[in-house]
């Protein structure tokens, strides 16, 4: 079985490099990284000012644009197209149907219709008199005119216009033919010659020196520009990477620092400052306030509510002392009956069914 399988893939070996690309390849990597740490730091510094700045600035305010776009635009369009062009457009369509499109359609029935009708009963008499003209005057006349005419240009124009080709044109024609085509061989030997004559020099002067120039001159040097150009590139990107890891570093050292020297001095002050404080002055003062708040509160509405009771005592006592005791209303049994007063099967208050 593992005879059947496939040989592994082998990796591909790298052509053996030159003492040209040895040499060039660490004066330019080290001429690039100092050249391209500071852009790769700056670059990182503007990816970083850029998200904050996205994040704090830009989405709140495209949020907020948003947000007056659909109060200040959408908002009013729809209500405008929802209550003003909507019923419009539908009274406009009502008025055009009542005032354009019924009498159109009471003329096109009682009016145009039957003039439409007698016009084409009159086509089709008119029609029918023309055929008839047609096929028993127009016809015979007609074809009598074109056979005079046949004869006549036959004997006055194809025979003597056929005798002239057979024995003028064509040997003229012949003649000329013949010509032309000796000059157009003495013309494609000159052309021939000429061409030549100019192929080679063009050759000698021009293709061989432009030959020798590029094998022996522009070959080589492009070859060398090449190498340069390709270990240039290498190093850029070599050289990004590594100031990318620089960058990195940097920031976060910075980060560091600032963390050491900002923030955890806040945040102990918070801790061991701020927060104690803040508890005394919640347990001392605000809680105590809060509570003579809601007791205040809590007097106030039982003042608030005894006040209403007086005064709507004192409103009755007026106008008992004015109006007298009002009546009584009597009350009414809504509902269901009483089981003494209901009917069933085994009794009844009625005379006939009375035991």
């Amino acid at each position: 079985m593992d005879l059947d399988k496939p040989p592994a893939r082998q990796p591909a070996q790298q052509p053996p490099e030159g003492c040209l690309v040895v040499a060039v390849r660490l004066p330019v990597r080290i001429v690039v990284l100092v050249l391209v740490v500071p852009v790769r730091m700056a670059w990182d510094a503007l990816v970083v000012a850029g998200r904050f700045l996205k994040d704090t600035v830009l989405r709140p305010f495209g949020r907020a644009l948003l947000w007056l776009g659909a109060v200040l635009v959408v908002r009013p369009l729809v209500g405008l197209w929802r209550y003003v062009v909507v019923p419009v457009g539908r009274a406009l369509a009502w008025l055009g149907k009542v005032l354009v499109v019924v009498p159109l359609v009471w003329c096109h029935r009682h009016l145009l219709t039957p003039v439409g009708h007698a016009l084409l009963w009159l086509a089709r008499g008119t029609g029918a008199v023309l055929t008839w003209m047609y096929a028993h005057v127009l016809a015979p006349v007609g074809v009598g005119i074109a056979t005079a005419a046949a004869w006549l240009a036959r004997h006055l124009v194809v025979v003597p216009a056929r005798w002239l080709y057979d024995w003028i044109l064509a040997p003229v024609g012949r003649a000329i033919a013949w010509c032309a085509r000796g000059v157009w061989r003495l013309l494609g030997l000159l052309v021939a010659g000429v061409g030549r004559v100019l192929y080679w020099v063009t050759r000698i002067l021009l293709v061989l020196p432009a030959v020798a120039l590029w094998r022996w001159v522009l070959a080589p040097a492009g070859r060398v520009l090449a190498v340069v150009g390709r270990e240039v590139w290498d190093a850029l990107g070599h050289a990004w990477r590594i100031a990318g890891r620089v960058s990195l570093a940097v920031g976060r050292f910075l980060a560091s620092l600032f963390r050491w020297i900002f923030v955890e001095p806040v945040r102990w002050v918070y801790r061991t400052v701020l927060t104690p404080v803040g508890h005394v002055v919640r347990d001392t003062v605000l809680r105590p306030a809060a509570e003579a708040a809601r007791a205040v509160g809590r007097a106030t509405r039982q003042a608030l509510t005894a006040a209403r009771e007086s005064v709507r005592q004192a409103r009755a006592d007026v106008r008992r002392m004015l109006f007298g005791e009002p009546r009584k209303r009597e009350a009414v049994v809504r509902g269901e009956p009483s089981r003494r007063g209901t009917r069933t099967l085994g009794g009844s208050s009625t005379a006939l069914t009375k035991d």
